[in-house]
């Protein structure tokens, strides 16, 4: 179960605070960041920002200032003083924008994906329909598991992450069907050409290296999948991406907002 630090809600339209409501399952749009260090941090928060607000635009969320709104919540509810390690996220619909700070959780090295039949909807958008994954991610220790979600025998992505997939010294991820987040967004500009490809079910075994790639994830490598006995072949392209992603948190600075 998640920790939080904080749970806050407000109208959008005067930023009166209200009861705290996380809005999922609504329409609308969200983001998940880490923050982190005393004199925070926020790795890619301006991509991060951006992308909701355009986002927002596309769901009909056309509240004037909003990125203005945005800063001055954060700028009420974050702390230069407190050290973090945190996911922060930032929901909103037509009336609420939602601002909650949770325990970023260190993921295990024998992380175990386990598959399951699920799309998400409209995953062009990061958006709040995403009970049923939530549903699955509760039953789970999500140090040591993630789900994979499956669509016409494809694996698309995660509960949590993007997936790439390397064999034969090259690295591949799905054509379609998933959310790209801005973390995959900017690793794939620096990493080694990714090449696209339906990853179908029956095909993983073809797979030395199966790597997560979130906000919240950071990098993480799957050890193994229960429901076709694949297991991790290699930690070469996890080594490389990870080394990639740490070079990008050295260059992140202090938040000015």
């Amino acid at each position: 179960m998640a920790t939080f630090l904080l749970k806050k809600s407000y109208q959008l339209n005067n930023l009166k605070e209200i009861k705290f409501n996380d809005l999922w399952g609504g329409h609308g749009v969200f983001t998940t960041m880490w923050i982190f260090d005393k004199s925070f941090k926020i790795l890619f928060f301006k991509n991060h920002i951006n992308n909701l607000i355009k986002s927002a635009k596309d769901y009909g969320i056309n509240t004037k200032n909003l990125k203005k709104n945005i800063f001055k919540l954060l700028r009420k509810n974050l702390s230069n003083s407190k050290k973090y390690n945190h996911l922060l996220r930032i929901a909103l619909n037509k009336k609420v924008i939602s601002i909650s700070i949770r325990k970023k959780i260190k993921i295990k090295n024998n992380l175990v994906l386990k598959l399951v039949k699920l799309k998400r909807q409209k995953p062009e958008y990061k958006n709040l329909k995403y009970r049923e994954i939530l549903s699955h991610l509760s039953r789970l220790d999500t140090s040591k598991y993630d789900i994979g979600l499956i669509s016409d025998k494809k694996l698309l992505e995660t509960g949590t992450s993007n997936i790439l997939l390397a064999k034969e010294k090259k690295l591949y991820s799905p054509i379609k069907g998933f959310y790209k987040g801005i973390t995959f967004r900017i690793l794939e500009k620096k990493l080694p050409k990714i090449h696209k490809k339906n990853i179908y079910v029956n095909q993983l075994q073809e797979f030395d290296e199966i790597i997560l790639v979130g906000s919240g994830k950071g990098v993480a490598s799957v050890s193994k999948i229960y429901e076709n006995n694949w297991k991790r072949k290699s930690l070469n392209y996890f080594n490389l991406i990870s080394k990639t992603l740490n070079s990008e948190i050295k260059k992140c600075k202090k938040i000015l907002i």
